[in-house]
C-alpha cells in the first residue's frame, strides 16, 4: 500500500465544540489524515456549523457531520481532539463529547489532541498515569488529574488501552501530524 493510502477506509472523528476551535489544530491534521486516505469526520455538540478562531479572531465555519449525541466510537478507527480555549472549555462541558472520549480510550483506539484539548480528556477521567504534553496552561490540571506533563514538541504515551498522541500548539503542527499519521496507520496495521 502506498504511503498515499496507508488509511485508505479508515474513519477519523475529530471533535469540537461548535464554536472556540483553533482553524489550524483542526484543518492542518484533517488534510493530513484525508491525504494518506483517512475519511475525517467533524463531530460536534449541535448540528449545523462550527466556528473556527485564529487565536482570537474568527476565522472559517465548517459543517459538522454528525452530533456527539448522535456519534458511536464503533463508526470510527481514531480520534482527533483539536485545540482553541473557547473550544475544549465548552467541550468538556457537553456530556456526551465526554462520554465519547472515554469510550476511545476504553475500546483501545487511538487517539490525538493537541493545545487545550487534554481538557475534555481530562474531564473524561483518562489522563490518570498518563503522561502528555499540552498547552503550557494545563500543566497543572493535568497533574492534578494525575496525569505526568512534559514540554514536548509531541509526545506518545502507551500506557494505558491505547496510544495517546499530544501536542503542545500550531507551532508544533508540522510534528504533531507525523505522529499522528504514524500511529493511526500502526493501529489500522494491526486491525
Amino acid at each position: 500500500m502506498c504511503m498515499a493510502d496507508h488509511l485508505h477506509g479508515k474513519r477519523i472523528a475529530f471533535i469540537t465544540a461548535n464554536e472556540g476551535v483553533e482553524q489550524a489544530e483542526l484543518t492542518s491534521p484533517w488534510e493530513a489524515l484525508a491525504r494518506a486516505g483517512g475519511e475525517p469526520q467533524l463531530l460536534a455538540p449541535k448540528a449545523g456549523t462550527v466556528q473556527a478562531f485564529n487565536h482570537l479572531d474568527k476565522a472559517d465555519t465548517f459543517n459538522a457531520a454528525r452530533t456527539t449525541a448522535d456519534a458511536t466510537v464503533h463508526d470510527y478507527d481514531a480520534l482527533v481532539i483539536p485545540g482553541g480555549v473557547a473550544n475544549a472549555d465548552d467541550l468538556r462541558t457537553d456530556r456526551a463529547a465526554v462520554d465519547l472520549v472515554r469510550r476511545f480510550f476504553d475500546t483501545g483506539r487511538p487517539v490525538a489532541v493537541i493545545c487545550h484539548g487534554p481538557w475534555v480528556i481530562i474531564e473524561a477521567d483518562r489522563v490518570r498515569d498518563r503522561t502528555l504534553t499540552s498547552w503550557p496552561s494545563l500543566q497543572t490540571d493535568i497533574c492534578n488529574a494525575g496525569g505526568n506533563w512534559v514540554d514536548e514538541q509531541v509526545w506518545l504515551c502507551n500506557r494505558g488501552p491505547n496510544v495517546l498522541v499530544s501536542s503542545r500548539k500550531p507551532a508544533d503542527l508540522d510534528a504533531f501530524n507525523a505522529a499522528v499519521l504514524e500511529v493511526f496507520a500502526a493501529a489500522h496495521a494491526r486491525v
